[in-house]
Formats: C-alpha cells, structure tokens, sequence
C-alpha cells in the first residue's frame, strides 16, 4: 500500500483519488480552504482528510498535483517548503517550460519529479482518460494506476514531454472549440448568423451542432482553460511558432468565466459574454 497526498480533488483530482483507492492506496487530501463541494468529492471516493499541508506530506510516498494550471508553480512551492521527499507528480496542463520549473523546484525541496498530462473526462470508466507521464521514475507513477479505470501511457523523454503531449492534444481541442465560439460570436456581431448557419448546414453540417455542445459544455469550465491556453500559447512561441493561437483562446476563456459551473447554458448565454463582457 502506497500513501499519496493528492492536491486537490476537483472533478478531476477526485477521479484520480477514486482510482487510486480502488487499485489499493491510501490516499490524503487538505480540507484546509476548500469547499463544500470538494469535501462531498473527496468523501464520496474515500479520500482521508488531512488538517494541512504538512500533515498531508508527512510520511507520505507521493504528491499528485491536480490543480488549475496557474496555480501549479504555488502548489509545487508549497509542497517542497514541507520537506517532502518523496515523488512528486505535476499532471497539470501546463507548458513543458512552465513543468521544467516547477520539477526545479521539487528537486530543491528534496522531492523526484514526474511530468504528466491528462487527456480525456473525469477517469470513471475504463477506456474514457489516459494519462501521459515522462522523467526518469514515470513508470513508479504509472503503475500506482494499475487495474483502476485510468490507463497510463510513459513517454519517452525527460520532464516536459508528457507536458508537450498535453499540449499538443489541447491546443487543437481547446483551441478549435474557442475559435468555434468567436466565429459564432463575429457572425452574430454582423448580422449574419441565419445567413452562416445556412451554409453551414449546406457545407459544414456537424458544426451547428458542434456549436451547442461546445457552449454547453466548455462554458462551465472556462475558468479552467484561460490559464492552461496561455500557456499553451507560451509553449508554441517557445517552439518558434506564433503565440497567437493560445493567446486569443485564452482571452475567449477569460471572458466565460462567469459562467462558471452553470449548466443551464445555452450558445445564445454563451455568444452574450463574448459579445459583452459586462453583461
């Protein structure tokens, strides 16, 4: 049995915790600041709650950080000034310079980093999320998971490849559903929304459709994406190429983040925000 501290359990931590558990661990989490909503998670996956930080870490074996991108570097910092030394796993979705900081910083606190990338849903059901892991000790992170619904996947490289994948996959998921929602917001700003869908409908007949699902479902979590966008933004530019892609999703994001947990959303709720942040 394997004790790990995961911080923290949103939707997607949770999921993890859940599959750590079932493959046999002990898993803590910090109630120190969260909500009630992450404690109802949190219990529901038989998580064992911890006062703090330090007492999260104290004879723990790993860290997993499942956190918003933007705060991953804070998380990493917090972790290491407890004196942590064991593994500690990023698989947030950050840019594969932004992981090689925060992999600097663990190793500065006595800890092993472990780069790693999700891609998929929250992981309940087999076959649904996949995570990416690279650096040296990426395979003892990846066999945490064996026989739970989330499968891993070792890439081979150093720190920041599993990063890159993360990247990579989103930017085009991430970033096309942005662009989707600008398009519709540009069309309605002109006048011409009746006149798009019609060729639409003609041309490109899953986009209508495309449309919905993407207000429906990426609104209540844009203010998530608007970090991890920029960063992908950085990542590209990094790479010699444009920045723009990931900046302009990322503001697109920004802009929907009232929107937050909402699931009433309609692409008229969504197109409204766009149009008129203030609204």
């Amino acid at each position: 049995m394997t004790v790990i501290c995961l911080l923290h359990p949103g939707a997607m931590g949770a999921s993890l915790g859940g599959a750590l558990v079932d493959a046999g661990h002990t898993v803590r989490w910090v109630s120190e600041g969260r909500s009630d909503a992450t404690r109802s998670r949190a219990e529901a996956t038989g998580l064992h709650e911890t006062s703090d930080l330090g007492a999260a870490t104290d004879g723990a074996d790993v860290v997993i950080s499942v956190c918003p991108p933007g705060r991953a570097l804070d998380v990493a910092t917090a972790v290491a000034a407890t004196g942590f030394g064991g593994l500690y796993a990023d698989v947030n979705a950050v840019a594969p310079a932004t992981m090689r900081q925060v992999a600097e910083v663990a190793l500065r606190g006595g800890s092993s980093p472990v780069d790693g990338g999700i891609v998929g849903p929250p992981a309940h059901r087999p076959g649904t999320t996949r995570l990416f892991l690279s650096g040296d000790r990426a395979g003892e992170v990846a066999e945490l998971f064996d026989g739970s619904p989330l499968e891993t996947v070792v890439v081979e490289g150093a720190i920041g490849a599993a990063s890159a994948t993360k990247v990579a996959y989103a930017a085009w998921t991430k970033g096309s559903s942005a662009l989707l929602l600008a398009v519709a917001a540009f069309a309605q700003a002109e006048g011409v929304t009746e006149t798009l869908r019609t060729e639409w409908a003609r041309s490109q007949p899953d986009l209508a459709d495309r449309l919905a699902l993407v207000a429906a479902g990426t609104g209540p979590k844009a203010w998530r994406f608007a970090d991890e966008l920029a960063d992908s933004g950085r990542a590209f530019a990094d790479a010699g190429l444009p920045d723009g892609f990931g900046a302009g999703a990322s503001e697109i994001y920004e802009r929907l983040a009232p929107l937050r947990d909402r699931t009433d959303l309609t692409v008229d709720d969504v197109l409204a925000l766009l149009l008129d942040p203030g609204v």
